[in-house]
């Protein structure tokens, strides 16, 4: 197939590898998603890792039809991801190359606006945004949305720290020459996040990278799945244990390659969200993986220096990490999961030294907080409570607002905009502003909730989210902890004029924010009973 045209002549065609293991259900979608590009895909060579659900003959059926299509069959299991996508790296005739997983697909026009601007640009990358959708929901998240914000053209990596934040290959384009030049291949076999060292291998290499805000991946986030994927299956320890040494290699490339400043920029990223990520799902592990995971957690972090503690200090990810390290034993776990929130909350106790130093607690008085004097107020870890009552007219939300080593007090908060805003549906949203009032220490509002106005979409989950106002005008963003004393966090079924009955379920997420469960009507109400009981089931 010739190469696609633009103003200036032809552009070169681009190579897809699609890899896949077992997933007949959605590999021919994501082939499909490549083909469906146009001129500007000469192939798409698609690597079965040797599945035994017929996903092979299906892409052999396919490939029939195709005659850009080619498939490659492993004759064993690799184990991973790395091995398939060198397999086809290897196999790709064309200038560009991209990367598809199975279970995924490319939106129209991601090839021509990731092949425009690398060509455009004299780029070796061209990288795009990617939005992770959650299903069956569909709703949109999208993946490091700062770094593609507008269109840009980098030289260097290290021009572009946050370059280091986006771990993913699969929403870039590569010159193919590029890559082998420098022999940059994914880790072989059994390497979960063999992402995080190629990209770190690529960087390392300072291509120019072309930055475009178009859609150019959806990555499709399957929670409910049978097998779940890499990414979502993190309930063993084992999981954590190849993270941490994904990270540790992507540190070790970057350094090796002489790109301190982003190495440090990687040890960093780890801190801010590999790490924030694993304490919030902590508490639904059991004792024998809280263990195991603070003893490799540990180990990781002493191989940090003072500069990387030094750097931002007050960042909730080296708080989390410098509680982790003082401490020989898990603790405070509760109080850790609110500091990896995001935004964070720093729960009481505010504890300080003899001299007056703010310290994590009076056991842990080597973590200090003094950094937390001098930060701005709309970036502080604020911790606000939040109660929730189910009533026949709707719902009373109390709310309390803690000090934080005086800066509060200092502030002077003076008002509180309380938004429940709808999962799934980010334009749905309920707000109320309500006075804050100070009470022994701390702040207090109450206002209250119409849960007609949040059953009228039907069954769905809102996230409470806050705003607090101070007196100088400034705000700070924050979500509030969700008190689960007796009977705070209990389903109620509140009577309704417009919809007969409306079930609320408050609940407190992973990081132990408030959230709310409504499902309004009958029908509602047994859908919300059936999916408990497939879960039950499950």
């Amino acid at each position: 197939m010739n190469a696609v045209q633009n103003s200036e002549g032809p552009l070169p065609p681009v190579a897809v590898v699609v890899i896949g293991y077992d997933d007949a259900a959605h590999v021919t979608d994501a082939v499909r998603s490549a083909l469906a590009q146009g001129p500007a895909v000469r192939e798409v060579v698609a690597v079965d890792d040797c599945s035994a659900d017929g996903s092979a003959d299906l892409l052999g059926r396919l490939a029939a039809s195709e005659p850009r299509l080619k498939v490659i069959r492993r004759r064993a299991n690799s184990g991973g991801c790395g091995t398939p996508r060198n397999t086809g790296l290897d196999a790709v005739t064309s200038p560009y190359v991209m990367f598809l997983d199975s279970d995924d697909v490319l939106p129209p026009g991601a090839v021509d606006a990731l092949l425009g601007a690398a060509t455009g640009a004299h780029a070796e990358v061209a990288s795009g945004l990617c939005v992770r959708r959650e299903l069956p929901s569909g709703r949109d998240v999208p993946w490091q949305p700062r770094l593609y914000a507008r269109h840009a053209v980098v030289p260097r990596p290290a021009q572009r720290p946050l370059l280091v934040h986006d771990t993913l290959c699969v929403n870039k384009l590569y010159r193919t020459g590029f890559l082998r030049e420098h022999g940059i291949r994914f880790p072989e076999g059994r390497f979960p996040y063999e992402d995080v060292v190629f990209t770190a291998r690529v960087l390392a290499a300072t291509p120019r990278i072309a930055l475009v805000p178009d859609r150019v991946y959806v990555w499709h986030v399957r929670r409910s799945a049978e097998r779940l994927s890499i990414s979502l299956d993190r309930a063993g320890v084992e999981n954590w244990r190849a993270r941490v040494e994904a990270c540790r290699q992507a540190y070790e490339v970057l350094l090796g390659a002489g790109q301190k400043e982003l190495a440090r920029v990687a040890r960093a990223k780890f801190l801010d969200h590999d790490l924030r990520m694993y304490v919030r799902e902590l508490g639904l592990r059991d004792a024998a993986y809280r263990r195991a995971w603070w003893e490799l957690t540990r180990a990781h972090l002493a191989e940090y220096d003072a500069d990387d503690w030094a750097r931002n200090p007050a960042a909730p990810g080296r708080l989390v990490g410098r509680v982790v390290l003082a401490s020989p034993e898990p603790r405070d776990l509760p109080r850790l999961r609110e500091l990896a929130a995001r935004p964070a909350r720093l729960y009481p106790p505010y504890a300080r030294a003899a001299d007056g130093t703010p310290v994590w607690s009076q056991d842990l008085p080597r973590v200090s907080l003094e950094p937390l004097l001098t930060r701005p107020v709309h970036v502080l870890p604020l911790a606000v409570d939040a109660e929730l009552r189910p009533r026949a007219r709707g719902a009373r939300i109390r709310l309390r607002l803690h000090e934080l080593y005086g800066r509060v007090a200092r502030a002077g908060p003076e008002a509180v905009e309380v938004e429940w805003r709808h999962r799934d549906d980010g334009d749905r949203a309920v707000r109320r502003t309500s006075a804050l009032v100070p009470t022994a220490g701390t702040w207090s509002a109450e206002t209250t909730l119409d849960l007609a106005a949040l059953a009228a979409p039907g069954v769905g989950t809102w996230d409470l989210r806050l705003r607090i106002r101070f007196r100088d005008g400034v705000s700070r963003d924050v979500t509030a902890h969700a008190l689960t004393g007796a009977g705070l966090l209990r389903r109620s079924a509140v009577p309704s004029a417009r919809h007969g009955v409306v079930l609320v379920q408050p609940y407190a997420t992973h990081s132990g924010a408030l959230a709310l469960r409504v499902a309004p009507g009958v029908r509602g109400v047994l859908s919300v009973a059936r999916g408990r009981l497939r879960r039950l089931l499950h």
